[in-house]
Parts: C-alpha cells; structure tokens; sequence
C-alpha cells in the first residue's frame, strides 16, 4: 500500500488526474496507453463492472484512501448494487481524495430499448425464478411504470406473453405479478402511504383490466397463497379493482375471443357475486367493447347477447354440491367455536401450529414430489412428475439449499443409471437432459461466486450427480463468466470430470475472456493427445501474453517430440519474438534446448542482438545442461570484426552464463578460451575466470 500511494504522488503531476474508464482500458486525460497492457485491461473490466466510468485521482491521496478505494473494488458487483451503487458506497466510507463517476445504465438502457423492453424481459425473467435484488436500472425502471398505468399495463401483457415466459405456467406467471408488486412496495416503502402503497396497489389493480381469465382465476388463487404477505399483497390488489377495470377486463376477453368463455365466465365470478351488479358491469363492458373495431361488426348485438346470457347464468353448482357448499358455509363458525374453547397446553398448539407453518407444507410437498418419482411406474406420469421436481431442483439451488437440490437431482439420475427402471430409463435420461440443459448451471455459478470454499463441496456433488450432461452449461456459464472466484471453481469443477470434460474446450479457447482461454489450456494439458496438441499450437498465436505464455508452457509440459517440434516451428515464423519472451520468462529446465535451437538459428542483429542476451542470461540460469555449455561456446567464440562492441558485448554474456552454470564443463570451456582464443574472447573469458576465482576466495 505504501508503494501504491508513493507511485501515484509522483504519477500525478499537478493537484488531481481524471481516469476514464472503457470495458477494456483506461484513458488518462485523453491518453489511451502506448500499446496493450493485460493488467490494465483486468483492471479497467473490474472498474467498469461496478459502474464505475470516470475516477478523479487527487495528489493528495493517501495510504488509507487507497486502502479503502481498494476494499470496495474488492465487493461483488451484486453487493455494490444493492447498497445503492458504489458512489453511495464510497461516500458512506467517508473518505476524501477521490472522486468516481458512475454509469448511469437506466437511461441509456431506456433509449436503447424504445420503451423499457429490455428492462421489461430482465425484470420478468428474475421475478419467474423466484424474484432477487434487483439492479438500478431495472428498479428504476419498474419506478418509471408507476407514473402511467398504461406502460404497467404493458409489462402485465409482456409477462403474459409466451414468446418472452416460454414454458411458464399461468400460477407460475401470476406469483412473478405478486413478485413484481411486491418490489414495488419494497422499493416505496420510505415513502409516504398514499404516494407509495396506495398507488403500487391501485396502478396494480388497474392492470387487471390487461389480464386474461386463466391469468385472473391464477391472481384470485394467490390470496390463498401459504406465504402470507403474498397472499396479503393479492387480497390488497383484488380488493381494488374498480367497476370500470372489470368492465374492461371483460370487454377486452369479448373482443379477443370474439365471445364468452367458462373461464371468463368463472373469473367474472370470482370478482362479482351480486347478479345485479354483474349486469351493470356487462353493461359497461358492452358500451366499451362497442366503441371497437368488432363493434362495428354486423354480428356484435348477436354475440354480445349470447355472451351476456352465458355469463349471467353461470353457476359452479355442478363443481360444488349441496352438501359441500353447507359445510363451506359453517366451516367458519365451527372454527370459532374451537378457538373459543382453548383448553389445549400451550405447547401442544405451538407443535400442531409447527406442522402447519410455511416451511412444514413446502417440506412435504418435497418428500410427496420424492415418493412419486419412487411409485409412479407408467413413463408418461412419471416424465410428468420429473419436470416438476427438476423445477424444484433449480429452485432450491438458486435458494442455497444444496442438499434438497441434489437428493430430488438423484431421484431422477436413479432411473437413467442401470440399476433404474428400464421401462423409464427413456423418460428419465430425457429429465435428465432437460436439466443439464437448463438454469441449473447459471444458478450453480451463483453460488460459487458467493459461498464460501467449505460450501463449495455440495455444489461438486449435485454436478456429478447430473453427470458429463452439465458439462456444457457450465462452459458457457464459464465462457462470459468474469468474477475471478466463480472461474476457478469452475475451472476446478471441469477438471473434475476427467476426459469427458474434453469437448468443453472448443467453447471456451473461443472466449473473449483471456482468463477463460487460459483454462482451455490447462484443460487441453490435462486432456493431452493429438487434438490438444493442434489447439495449443494455435494458441501461441493468442493476442494475449499470458495466453500465449501458458500455451508455451503447456507444450513444454507435455514434452513430445510432436510438441517441441511446434515450439520450433513458432520461433521460426514472424511471432518467434514474443513467443521466445514467454520461454524465457518460464525458467524452465525444460525450456534450455529450445533457447539453443534459437540461439544457433539467428543472427544478433538489431533488435535481435536484446534478445540473444537475454536468452543466453536464461541458459546461464538454467543448469548445466551439455547443449546448452556448447551452445554457449559457439556464442562465445562467435563475432563480427565490423561490430566489436556488440560482439564484445555478446562474448561478456556468453562467459558470464557459462560462469554461472560453474559445472567442470562449462568452467574448462572458459579455461580453453582463456588461454586458446582471439583477444576478444580471451578478455571475456579471463574476465570472468578471475570473477570465478574471487567468488570461491570469498566463499
């Protein structure tokens, strides 16, 4: 930290500095760097990732500023979010110095989607999988359908619509309403009532007149929900539903259908008991549904009448008998009555209360979902029952409850394996794909960013569990994957798999990320074989050093003939010298045979003449290997009259490699030139021998 304060006190030549900050780079008043730069490209990904598009640097910032700037870049982006973006954050730290800028996603997301419908499909996805925090442009715009009704109205539709939910069912689409309404209230809560609960609940309620009857029925039935604020919030919306928006409601269901069905004809039902009062609803209904196009149609009088009829006598008499409907109505006083006696202990009312709670039902339902799939024995049911319970897989996963998620995982793995049942293997292999291939994977990489490394155990089980299937989801969740503590556990997880992880690499060395392409190549090192072996070697000639490097280092880790031979083939074409920087950045024994192979096949020609030093100073580092001692010889012995101070300059960095490699073969070639060669290299050589000799005086 106290270099870090030093090196930006003397980087920043005046009272302050402004960094702007791309996706991919940083740009200091203006100025983009010379060339490429990995750490700056890392670093410029994390800022930008946390919203973060311009930080103002003051001269005077010291070593706790840094450190507190620090820990913040440090948070996850989702933390960072919730607690109001880091600005809010930085200022709650309260320190000075600095000064960051923030992305202001919500509008441009606005512009760019003509209308909030991108804003609309990441807001309906989340509330689908069970709702989440939400970020600040999809808050926001959730915010901005409170002030007109109509665009609330549109995202009621959007929901509805099946291009956008896919499979959902309509209870599944009704609870993700309630989800929605319920961030509202969430998001309004410091606000006064009657400009925030009051109105989320009306704009809400006015949004019925968009909903179709199973949507309705599906709304209706949430007011029984066992989560009692949900339940609460659906009441609170049904109760609020003016005439005006039933009338609505059942002119737009006429209009679309071109007549009435029981399903509107039970969900008119639902919201109206009084027979008078449904008849001045449809009244109005009527005066709306004719000032539209089928209004004007010759056969609306006609239609409206026979609508009119069908949803003025219906009766659920046939659903609901007699009897029953005598027990529903004095099912309420007989509950009063017990209540009224009392007499059971205190703690015998908390145990039967505990069997009822929340989580009680839920378990249960769990265990009924697991003894079907044990019962159940014809495959059409039982595919039936798998989706449900591969459903709730998914769910408990994203939840964190990774023990349920994977006994309901092995439940269906059970009758693809061969000890299942053969007559479901079929139905059970296809549940099995379905789940491979679905949200499990992103809601598995949820958790590896956030658990802690003990709990990253149940998420390797549940994996091998599903089996190879899951491999491809979790490469493409590691392809556009950036949260560096999710890249390694999945690395890891991969890792696991063995061979069949090996087709995982096509996706992930095509990734933009250069981390990911370095796992490709630790996967391919792992792997080995011919293939591996093609794909590294294309690798070499990576745009990313680090890629490029790893890639060197996994063909010098294999060490085949095959594998050197690419080697030699890439430091001869026109990249050989950033792929020789990577060899002797690697300090390799390995890596001796290839520095002599280009030390024998160049010339130390101008840029080149670097070069040579360095890589005769890595032989010397590298140990006494024979090739590399004559290798250093030839060197030593080679120049060019019209270059003396190169050749000089070469001669002194071949003795002095020789001098430290300081085996008996490489110290006699020094004693041959020493007393055998031309000036020049007897000057290296004795130069050098006498540096030997001090060194063994000193020790």
């Amino acid at each position: 930290m106290s270099r870090v304060t030093a090196a930006a006190g003397q980087f920043i030549p005046t009272d302050d500095i402004l960094l702007t900050v791309h996706p991919d780079t940083l740009v200091i008043e203006g100025r983009s760097p010379e060339r490429p730069d990995s750490a700056i490209g890392e670093l410029a990904a994390l800022m930008h990732e946390r919203l973060i598009g311009a930080l103002r640097i003051e001269r005077a910032a010291g070593l706790e500023d840094w450190h507190a700037l620090l820990l913040l870049l440090a948070r996850p982006t989702d933390e960072l979010i919730a607690d109001g973006g880091i600005g809010k954050a930085w200022a709650a730290a309260g320190r000075a110095h600095f000064e960051i800028r923030e992305i202001d996603y919500a509008e441009v997301l606005r512009e760019r989607a003509g209308g909030g419908g991108k804003e609309w499909d990441a807001i309906i996805a989340l509330c689908l999988e069970g709702g989440g925090a939400l970020d600040e442009h999809g808050l926001t715009a959730l915010l901005e359908a409170l002030k007109d009704s109509s665009r609330f109205g549109e995202l009621i539709e959007r929901l509805q619509s099946d291009d956008l939910a896919g499979a959902a069912s309509v209870s599944a689409r009704a609870a993700a309403l309630i989800t929605l309404v319920q961030k509202l209230l969430e998001a309004t809560s410091q606000w006064p009532k009657a400009q925030g609960e009051d109105i989320v609940l009306q704009t809400a309620a006015d949004g019925v007149a968009r909903l179709t009857p199973d949507m309705l029925l599906a709304l209706v039935r949430q007011t029984q929900s066992p989560d009692r604020e949900r339940a609460q919030i659906a009441s609170a919306v049904i109760d609020r539903v003016k005439d005006e928006t039933v009338a609505s409601f059942v002119a737009n269901s006429i209009v679309k259908e071109r007549g009435a069905s029981e399903r509107l004809a039970q969900a008119l039902e639902a919201l109206v008991l009084d027979g008078d009062h449904k008849e001045r609803l449809l009244d109005l209904a009527k005066a709306e549904a004719a000032s539209t196009p089928f209004g004007r149609e010759a056969s609306f009088e006609e239609l409206w009448q026979s609508a009119t009829e069908m949803l003025t006598s219906y009766s659920d008499e046939r659903f609901v008998s007699a009897d029953y409907a005598r027990e529903l109505s004095g099912a309420r006083k007989q509950a009063v009555d017990v209540e009224r006696v009392s007499d059971d202990p205190v703690e015998r009312i908390q145990v039967w209360l505990a069997t009822i709670s929340d989580a009680a039902v839920k378990q249960l339902d769990y265990r009924l979902l697991l003894d079907l799939l044990k019962v159940e024995s014809d495959p059409v049911w039982w595919a039936e029952i798998a989706g449900i319970v591969s459903t709730e897989v998914e769910r408990r996963t994203l939840a964190g409850d990774l023990e349920a998620a994977h006994q309901a995982a092995h439940a269906i793995v059970r009758e693809a394996s061969p000890g299942g049942r053969e007559l479901l293997r079929a139905a059970a292999e296809s549940a099995v794909e379905r789940l491979a291939s679905g949200r499990l994977a992103r809601h598995l990489v949820l958790q590896l960013r956030k658990v802690e490394d003990d709990g990253v155990e149940p998420i390797v089980r549940l994996c091998h569990t599903i089996g190879p299937r899951i491999i491809k989801g979790l490469a493409d969740a590691l392809m556009v994957e950036e949260n560096a503590r999710a890249i390694r556990r999945l690395r890891e997880l991969l890792f696991g798999f063995g061979a069949a992880g090996r087709h995982a690499v096509e996706q992930l060395k095509l990734s933009p990320n250069p981390a990911v392409r370095r796992t490709a190549i630790e996967l391919l090192r792992m792997f080995g074989g011919h293939e591996a072996l093609t794909d590294l070697a294309a690798m070499l000639r990576d745009e990313d050093p680090q890629v490029q490097r790893e890639a060197a280092r996994a063909l010098i880790h294999v060490g085949s003939p095959e594998a050197i031979t690419i080697l030699h083939r890439a430091l001869d074409d026109s990249a050989s010298t950033e792929i020789l920087q990577e060899l002797i950045g690697l300090r390799d024994e390995k890596v001796a045979p290839l520095l002599c192979f280009v030390l024998s096949r160049s010339k130390p020609r101008g840029s080149l003449v670097e070069i040579h030093i360095q890589t005769m100073e890595a032989l010397g580092g590298l140990g006494g290997q024979p090739e590399s001692v004559q290798t250093l010889r030839a060197m030593l012995y080679r120049g060019e009259w019209w270059a003396p101070y190169r050749t000089a300059a070469l001669r002194r960095t071949a003795a002095a490699a020789l001098r430290r490699i300081g085996t008996p073969d490489a110290m006699a070639v020094l004693e041959e030139a020493a007393h055998r060669g031309a000036r020049g290299v007897r000057n290296a050589a004795r130069m050098h021998m006498r540096m030997a000799d001090y060194g063994r005086q000193q020790t």
